[in-house]
């Protein structure tokens, strides 16, 4: 059920009002963007790195391809699309403060050229129907209020022919390593949060959040419901994170 459904929205384990989500996580996103890069290679022991490069790879950007970055936040997929041939990227995120690093850093790596910058919600997406021939979302689908309004509106602006790949956190698929994953997830996360970004709560509720996120197949159904076909997916690390992908035809 989609948050305008029933007027309210998960927030990490918290259950808040669907009107206030989008502030609460902006809040959150705020606070950690200065430290945002460096807190992934804490939070993922580096793994996000190979994750993105397979994602990425996934991806296949090209000269003729315009490629819509959603969340993009400080450009990770946008830079290495841009670096792998793709002609045009518009690095798209609600945060303001995100995007600010994000620009920061393509003039320092002098990737200005084809790169474009959106501040906007997933959920309302200013572009035209049928505008880009792919749709790259990497670890911000879990942080929407309503998810099936991003699908809708991801397939709303394919091309036909065009696809959406989606990098997230899932559903862990190995049983011997949940206790230890939870105890990296729910004690250390917080504590290096609050050491490297003196900010705990909010690395509490990324944690949560990834816990909160549909699974593999939930996940594939609700792409199919939001009409994209021949919808797939690839775990990665033992289903820690999965690669899901949906055509417009």
């Amino acid at each position: 059920m989609s948050a305008d459904a029933d007027h309210t929205a998960d927030f990490g384990f918290r259950t808040v009002a669907a009107a206030d989500k989008a502030g609460l996580v902006r809040e959150v996103f705020d606070s950690v963007a200065p430290r945002y890069d460096l807190m992934n290679d804490l939070m993922s022991l580096g793994l996000h790195r190979a994750w993105k490069r397979i994602f990425i790879n996934a991806i296949q950007p090209r000269p003729s391809d315009t490629l819509l970055d959603l969340a993009g936040g400080t450009g990770d997929i946008s830079f290495l699309a841009l670096e792998r041939g793709a002609g045009r990227v518009i690095c798209s995120d609600i945060n303001a403060e995100m995007l600010h690093v994000g620009q920061s850093r393509a003039l320092d790596r002098g990737l200005a050229r084809g790169l474009s910058f959106l501040c906007t919600d997933a959920e309302h997406i200013p572009l035209p129907d049928a505008s880009v021939e792919k749709v790259s979302m990497a670890f911000g689908l879990r942080n929407c209020t309503d998810k099936d309004a991003v699908l809708r509106e991801v397939r709303r602006v394919l091309k036909p022919g065009g696809r959406f790949h989606c990098l997230e956190f899932s559903r862990l698929e190995i049983a011997a390593l949940a206790p230890l994953y939870d105890a990296w997830s729910f004690k250390a996360l917080p504590a290096i949060g609050g050491r490297i970004a003196q900010d705990a709560e909010s690395y509490r509720y990324l944690a949560e959040s990834i816990r909160m996120f549909p699974d593999q197949a939930t996940l594939a159904g609700m792409m199919e419901r939001a009409g994209m076909e021949r919808v797939a997916h690839r775990n990665l690390s033992g289903g820690i994170v999965a690669i899901h992908t949906g055509w417009r035809f």
